[in-house]
C-alpha cells in the first residue's frame, strides 16, 4: 500500500482516538458525577456498549462516507486534510476541558477539504439537510426532553421520600447510562467508521462503500482507548461544572439525550452527542431554577461549537490546498 494511503488511515484512527478524549466521555459523564458508578466501571460499560452501538447499523456511516461530499470527486489527500483539522482543533479544545463536537468537526473538515479539492459542486445538499436536522434534534429535543422527563418524574414521585427516590434512580441511572453509551456508539461511533471506509474505497481496497466488521471493531476499540486515557477532563466539565447532578437528574438527562440520538441514528442523521447531552443537562438543571445551571460554562461550550465549523473547515481547506501543491 502507498505510504500516503497508510498515513491517512492512521490519521482517521488518530481522529477517532481524539473523539474518545472529547466526545465519548459525554456518555458516562453524568453517571460518574453522581457517583453511581466509578470511573473504571463506567468506562468498561461505555467501551463495550459503544462498540455494540456502532455495530447496530451503518446509516450514519453512509451519510458521512458518501452523503456529504461526492466520493468520486475527492481523494485520500482530501480525507487526510479533514483529519488533520479534527485532530488539531479537538486536541486544543480538550486541553482546555471543552467538549467539542466531532460530528461538526468531521463534517466541516470534509467539506472544507472537498471545496479545496473540487470546488462547490463537491457538496451534496441531501447530506447537509440531515446535518441541519441533527442540529435541531440536538438543540431542541435535547433540552425539551431533559426538562420534560424531569418534570414528569417530579410529578409521578412527588409523594416519595427523597432517600427512596435517590436509591431508586441510582439503580435506574445504570440503565440510562448504558442506553446513552449504546446510542453514542450508534451515531458518533459510526462517523469515523464512515471516514475510514471512505478512505478504503478511495484507496481501491474496497470496491464499494460496504462497512466491514473489522473496521467497526478497530474504530470502536480506538475510541475506547482515547476515553480511558484522556476522558476525565470532559467528564469533569460536563458532570461537575455545568450544574449539580443527583441520580434522578442524571437519569433524566441521559434518557432524553439517548432517545434523541437513537431517533436521529435510525433516520441516518448525524448529530452531536456533545450538543445533545449538554442541552439535556441544561434542561434538567433549569427545572430547579435557571440559576442552577452555570450558564457561563454553557456559553463557553456553545462558543466552542460555533467555532468548530469555520475553524475546522478553514484548516482542512488550507491543508488540502497545501497537499495539492506538494503532489
Amino acid at each position: 500500500m502507498e505510504p500516503l494511503f497508510v498515513l491517512v488511515l492512521l490519521l482517521v484512527l488518530a481522529a477517532e482516538f481524539v473523539n474518545g478524549w472529547t466526545d465519548a466521555p459525554n456518555s458516562i459523564a453524568t453517571v460518574v458525577s453522581t457517583r453511581v458508578l466509578s470511573p473504571f466501571q463506567a468506562l468498561a460499560m461505555a467501551s463495550v456498549l459503544n462498540v455494540l452501538g456502532a455495530m447496530s447499523g451503518t446509516a450514519v456511516a453512509a451519510t458521512i462516507g458518501k452523503g456529504m461530499v461526492k466520493p468520486e470527486a475527492i481523494n485520500v489527500a482530501t480525507v487526510a486534510a479533514a483529519m488533520v483539522a479534527i485532530v488539531f482543533w479537538s486536541t486544543l479544545a480538550w486541553y482546555y476541558g471543552m467538549p467539542t463536537s466531532e460530528s461538526h468537526a468531521l463534517i466541516a473538515g470534509l467539506s472544507g477539504a472537498g471545496l479545496a479539492t473540487a470546488g462547490p459542486s463537491v457538496l451534496l445538499w441531501d447530506g447537509w439537510q440531515k446535518v441541519l436536522l441533527g442540529l435541531a434534534f440536538s438543540t431542541f429535543l435535547g433540552f425539551a426532553g431533559g426538562l420534560g422527563i424531569t418534570v414528569g418524574i417530579y410529578w409521578i414521585f412527588r409523594r416519595w421520600r427523597p432517600g427512596v427516590i435517590r436509591g431508586l434512580f441510582g439503580r435506574l441511572q445504570i440503565l440510562s447510562a448504558a442506553f446513552m453509551a449504546f446510542s453514542h456508539g450508534s451515531n458518533d461511533g459510526q462517523k469515523f467508521i464512515g471516514a475510514f471506509t471512505l478512505t478504503l474505497v478511495l484507496g481501491g481496497v474496497l470496491p464499494t462503500f460496504d462497512v466491514p466488521l473489522w473496521v467497526i471493531l478497530l474504530c470502536g476499540v480506538t475510541m475506547g482507548l482515547g476515553t480511558a486515557i484522556g476522558g476525565w477532563r470532559i467528564v469533569k466539565t460536563m458532570g461537575l461544572r455545568m450544574t449539580k447532578l443527583d441520580p434522578v437528574h442524571g437519569f433524566a438527562a441521559e434518557t432524553a439525550a439517548a432517545t434523541t440520538i437513537e431517533l436521529a441514528t435510525r433516520l441516518g442523521v448525524p448529530l452531536s452527542t456533545t450538543h445533545t447531552i449538554n442541552t439535556s443537562i441544561m434542561g434538567v438543571g433549569s427545572t430547579r431554577r435557571l440559576s442552577a445551571v452555570r450558564w457561563g460554562v454553557g456559553a463557553e461550550i456553545v462558543t466552542a461549537w460555533i467555532l468548530t465549523f469555520p475553524v475546522c473547515g478553514l484548516i482542512a481547506y488550507g491543508v488540502a490546498k497545501l497537499l495539492s501543491m506538494l503532489a
